[in-house]
């Protein structure tokens, strides 16, 4: 089977944590209107197309599979990865999520990642990866993975994906799965 690249859109993709009028150099504004997240309003984010063909290389030259780890869902392959320019990936589905009251507090993504994966080789692109509020999680989290290589790449929410990040993922995997 095939390692996994894990990818989050809030943070990696859309680098939310700026001014709202201070939009990233290389970043388009789009606005979605997404009724099963918040269907009253229009939610503004910031991609660089230019991830998508970027990523689509990464995953040939390592032999990763790309999917989606993000509270978007089944809606990033709808809304966000269309103007990456990517196919459409497969989800990791987060039961947690309630209609009504949204997403949980806490360290929600962690045992539905593990499950999907099981002992597959990941790399794991989100901006959440090290928060201390995590850190029995994340523990539990590396614990149930053993000794399958595991990456967990913190990307910044305030630049998004950047080559040192690509690099980063290129890196372990020449150093911990096979390669094509």
């Amino acid at each position: 089977m095939k390692p996994l690249l894990l990818l989050d859109v809030d943070g990696p993709f859309n680098p939310f944590d700026n001014k709202p009028h201070r939009r990233p150099e290389g970043f388009q504004t789009f606005r979605f209107s997404v009724a099963g997240m918040h269907p009253h309003r229009t939610l503004r984010v910031w991609l660089r197309p230019e991830h998508g063909p970027q990523l689509c290389r990464l995953a040939e030259r390592t032999g990763c599979e790309l999917v989606w780890a993000t509270s978007w869902q089944h809606e990033a392959n709808e809304f966000i990865g269309p103007q990456l320019g990517l196919p459409t990936l497969p989800v990791i589905t987060f039961p947690e999520f309630n209609p009504v009251q949204g997403w949980p507090r806490g360290a929600w993504k962690w045992n539905a990642v593990a499950d999907y994966a099981g002992d597959r080789p990941i790399a794991w692109l989100d901006d959440q990866l090290d928060d201390r509020e995590f850190a029995s999680a994340q523990a539990a989290f590396l614990a149930r993975r053993g000794t399958a290589p595991t990456l967990l790449h913190r990307v910044s929410a305030r630049t998004g994906i950047t080559d040192a990040d690509l690099a980063a993922v290129e890196a372990f995997a020449h150093e911990h799965w096979q390669m094509p």
